[in-house]
């Protein structure tokens, strides 16, 4: 009869990893450093790349801890992550193209009172 070996030490591990992503994500939003703050790449803040960066990090290690992929085939793996990490930076890309259009809307057009 096989033993089940303890998943401690990968649930502790798991919890670190996505904890210091979590307090530095935090720590840069309220800190928010000029220098990542008040600097563009693509129309977009330093600060919100990073943002944008480390959220799909954590997703990613989601998916391979919580969803067993790290046992997987390579090819699976790439199956289920490839969609998500695409239809991912699709959707933040509609929202950001979405936000600057109503943000130029509010600040210079007269149909201001639809939005």
């Amino acid at each position: 009869m096989a033993a089940h070996a303890s998943n401690t030490k990968r649930i502790w591990t798991v919890f670190v990893i996505l904890s210091v992503i979590t307090i530095v994500e935090v720590l840069l939003g309220i800190d928010k450093p000029d220098v990542l703050f008040h600097h563009d790449f693509l129309s977009l803040s330093y600060l919100n790349w990073i943002f944008i960066i480390l959220t799909i990090v954590k997703a990613y290690y989601i998916m391979w801890a919580f969803m067993h992929l790290e046992g997987e085939k390579s090819s699976f793996r790439w199956s289920i992550v490839a969609p998500m990490f695409f239809l991912i930076i699709y959707l933040v890309c509609l929202v950001l193209i979405e936000g600057d259009y109503i943000y130029d809307v509010l600040q210079t057009s007269s149909y201001r009172w639809i939005f």
